[in-house]
């Protein structure tokens, strides 16, 4: 039995560890390599002097402790689409949020480039929208929610991974701390616009249906945790801290009995999960409703010039 448990132990932990360091020192891979040295010397003290638990616990321990020093930042070079954090005060009803993105892109790289100061008075703040974007297997989605003002001011948050300039997304980086969080505030023909036109993306809006005190809540935790990254950033996480598990953390305001789902873990089921809690405003089963909620077509169909947050909700 303790040979059995030894082995285990030393198989997971080589496999988490290595993975953890091919995914942090991608520049430097003698340092994975080194690793492997460190484990054939483990195996090789179980087999000939007897201290192979003497040696998984060091490397155990070291491994740990490197692990355990990384730690989340502000002053990477990022990529220009999360370059900045969304900030906001609150003074009363009136919300300022600085660092609004409002980029109008060429193709799904390139764009000019605009960040504004933008001011909303939270009295007129009328509608909540959730909206999805799936690009392979529909049961995984980008979620992103999008407030509507009676004004005509609409402003959209998305969480998302705070990626360096050239890096790329990857669900395997996303257990080992590769990527921060970031939340972008944005308007609809900027972050929207990206995934319908651009990214070609299946993007569905859902309109929910709220209270005004839980529209208010609702925004006001967005603002909080806007500050709350820029005050002390962390890590984005593929399973615990993602676009999907925050959502529904936000959501909790609104029921703090909130039961766990597996749409946490398959994004592209939050409408089935909001559906079932009767928070998806709308007609019909939920089979109608996805069919309402598309607008992809829509976004694609509208000219240049064309108001983009009405033209998707015609």
């Amino acid at each position: 039995m303790n040979a059995v448990l030894f082995w285990l132990l030393l198989v997971l932990g080589s496999a988490w560890a290595g993975t953890a360091l091919w995914v942090q020192f991608q520049d430097v891979r003698w340092i994975p390599g080194l690793f492997v040295l460190a484990v054939a010397g483990v195996i090789w003290l179980r087999l000939s002097g007897g201290w192979g638990w003497a040696g998984l616990a060091l490397v155990t321990a070291i491994i740990g402790l490197w692990y355990l020093s990384l730690s989340p930042r502000q002053d990477r070079d990022w990529a220009p689409e999360v370059s900045r954090i969304v900030h906001g005060t609150v003074s009363g009803d009136a919300v300022t949020l600085e660092n609004v993105r409002d980029f109008r892109w060429r193709d799904r790289d390139h764009a000019e480039e605009r960040w504004e100061t933008r001011h909303y008075d939270l009295s007129k703040l009328a509608t909540a929208d959730m909206i999805t974007s799936v690009w392979s297997s529909p049961k995984i989605a980008h979620l992103l929610v999008s407030f509507g003002f009676t004004g005509g001011e609409r402003v959209v948050f998305s969480v998302e991974i705070r990626s360096e300039r050239g890096e790329q997304f990857s669900s395997i980086g996303g257990f080992f701390r590769q990527f921060e969080l970031a939340l972008i505030a944005a308007d609809e023909a900027d972050v929207v616009k990206l995934r319908t036109n651009y990214r070609g993306e299946d993007v569905r809006l859902y309109p929910l249906r709220l209270t005004p005190e839980q529209l208010r809540a609702m925004f006001l935790r967005y603002v909080d945790l806007g500050n709350d990254l820029n005050a002390a950033p962390r890590f984005y996480n593929t399973v615990t801290s993602n676009c999907t598990t925050v959502v529904w953390q936000l959501a909790k305001v609104l029921d703090p009995h909130l039961p766990i789902d597996r749409s946490l873990l398959l994004s592209g089921l939050l409408p089935d999960w909001l559906f079932r809690m009767g928070v998806l405003a709308g007609q019909g089963d939920l089979d109608r409703i996805r069919a309402a909620a598309a607008i992809s077509d829509k976004a694609k169909a509208l000219p240049e010039g064309a108001d983009f947050s009405a033209g998707i909700r015609r």
